[in-house]
């Protein structure tokens, strides 16, 4: 698949609102005809939480009362030696996920489509290690060899998930989704940058088609594109003017061929009503200019971009998500209209 043929068209980033799997797929189906992005159903069930959607088969794991924790008292080293085993013999089929972890996921499988690509998204081994505790509530991203046996978790996840997408369209997009990487540098997270890296590089390897970090706030930007992604996804809509703070690191990222994905449209229900097409497309413009003032190609950056909503649809009504891939939708054909050429 042609990094450049991606230009300015929509996807999403996974999560919505809805109960019903089928009925998200529709509504992805519909908004999103040329990349579908298969719907997580966090409020369907806690099993579908973007930290236990991807829990299932790692060593020690408890799920109860609504809380996802690693026991450290069992005997771990069994089941780390499975899993291990089954990484370096690249046995993805034990790291499936199951229907009760992600409704959405096989309901999209089922859904009838003839997208231009697809694409899937994987919790990321930063916000799941710190995310995820043992008994005592220490986040497992401490403990070196839970953190590593995460990043190969996680890494065999998204290999297992691509397969199955391949199986609807032979391109694939996979969002490794990094939200507490707006922590990283902060009081609350001690990690080294070399670690991130590390981990992130180990996920990323997992996966053949285009890859991608997402990040919806703040972050040292130059880390995440110190990394082999293919694609950076931001909240554009409140965060981009902090990519142009990384003006060196984004001209290098796109020189290579990368691919930003602007999340322009906002995910917050207050800010949907005012907001339109013309709108969001003149935001955007201020920030390509941004960057474009200092150095960083305009026609780099408008050749290579995806738009997409800010973040997670869930917190929105199921209204309120429809209206948002709906303006999403004109937000695409409106900047490719402005600057893609054939569009």
């Amino acid at each position: 698949m042609s990094r450049f043929e991606l230009n300015g068209l929509p996807t999403a980033i996974g999560s919505v609102p809805h109960i019903d799997p089928g009925e998200a797929c529709s509504l992805v189906a519909k908004y999103l005809p040329e990349i579908p992005a298969w719907p997580q159903l966090p409020k369907r069930s806690f099993r579908e939480n973007m930290y236990v959607q991807f829990s299932e088969g790692f060593p020690g794991v408890v799920i109860e009362d609504e809380r996802i924790y690693v026991d450290r008292s069992q005997d771990l080293d069994e089941p780390l030696e499975r899993l291990y085993a089954s990484y370096l013999e690249n046995n993805i089929d034990k790291f499936a996920i199951g229907y009760d972890y992600a409704s959405g996921f096989h309901a999209f499988l089922d859904t009838p489509m003839s997208p231009f690509a697809v694409k899937g998204q994987v919790t990321g081994p930063i916000s799941w290690g710190l995310t995820v505790t043992d008994q005592e509530r220490r986040s497992v991203l401490y403990d070196d060899t839970l953190a590593d046996a995460t990043a190969k978790h996680l890494r065999c996840k998204a290999a297992w998930e691509e397969a199955k997408l391949k199986a609807i369209c032979p391109d694939t997009i996979i969002f490794v989704d990094e939200p507490y990487m707006a922590s990283f540098g902060s009081a609350f997270v001690s990690i080294s940058k070399e670690q991130v890296i590390v981990l992130l590089e180990e996920v990323l390897s997992g996966i053949s088609g285009l890859k991608g970090i997402h990040c919806c706030g703040n972050t040292d930007w130059s880390v995440i594109l110190a990394t082999s992604l293919d694609i950076l996804s931001f909240d554009a809509y409140d965060y981009g003017h902090t990519v142009a703070l990384y003006p060196d690191d984004v001209k290098a990222f796109l020189k290579r061929g990368g691919i930003l994905a602007w999340g322009i449209v906002p995910n917050e229900e207050r800010d949907l009503p005012g907001e339109t097409a013309k709108s969001l497309v003149d935001r955007l413009d201020e920030q390509i200019g941004a960057l474009d003032r200092q150095g960083v190609s305009y026609r780099l950056q408008t050749e290579r971009c995806l738009v997409t909503p800010a973040c997670s649809l869930a917190s929105l009504s199921v209204e309120g998500t429809a209206f948002a891939l709906e303006l999403l939708v004109d937000v695409s054909r409106e900047l490719r209209k402005r600057y893609v050429k054939d569009a």
